[in-house]
């Protein structure tokens, strides 16, 4: 348990500062900021080398801290989430009190209510989302497994977590785009 409370406690301190970080999510590894930082994010987008206008995604830690970050929730939204088997993304319309250039060209944001210990814990002792996108360069493969990223990502960031390192997930979370005028796509299964 205490490795667990350092990890968490250390990562902590680093997104305080506007680092970045490598850690383990619900799905993939993730590059992680602080999603109020825009200063952190623009780091996140150099680090990947990805295009600014390829939106990232946030995690928050529950459904309380999601409504503080959406304007307006779909109803259908809540039922998604509680009867997903597996982690599931939505895409929500106009996120509000989040850095501008997390927010996509259309005033729209992906965010993952986490399942996940670790990434709950942090998220709670942050009281801010945490960005989350897959460890890897824009274009390259998802690492399936903590030894799979390469070190470019992990010299460029300020922090690896060190938990779950033999974890493997093989599918990053499924993706739903919800928007308010009732329309539903499915961006990833």
């Amino acid at each position: 348990m205490e490795k667990f409370d350092q990890e968490v406690q250390k990562a902590l301190e680093v997104l305080k500062k506007g680092g970045v970080i490598v850690y383990p999510t619900d799905t993939v590894w993730g590059i992680g900021c602080d999603a109020t930082n825009p200063d952190a994010i623009d780091k996140v987008y150099e680090l990947k080398k990805r295009e600014e206008t390829k939106a990232l995604i946030c995690l928050v830690s529950n459904f309380k801290m999601l409504e503080q970050y959406v304007e307006e929730i779909p109803e259908m939204a809540y039922d998604i989430l509680k009867y997903s088997k597996k982690p599931t993304t939505i895409i929500y319309d106009k996120p509000i009190r989040i850095a501008e250039n997390l927010v996509g060209e259309d005033d729209s944001l992906g965010i993952r209510v986490v399942r996940d210990r670790f990434c709950s814990e942090l998220i709670k002792k942050l009281r801010r989302p945490l960005v989350s996108t897959s460890a890897n360069i824009s274009g390259q493969p998802t690492p399936e497994s903590f030894d799979q990223i390469t070190p470019q990502i992990l010299k460029g960031v300020d922090y690896v977590v060190n938990l779950q390192r033999s974890k493997k997930s093989p599918k990053p979370s499924a993706i739903i785009k919800l928007s308010n005028d009732g329309e539903v796509k499915v961006i990833r299964k």
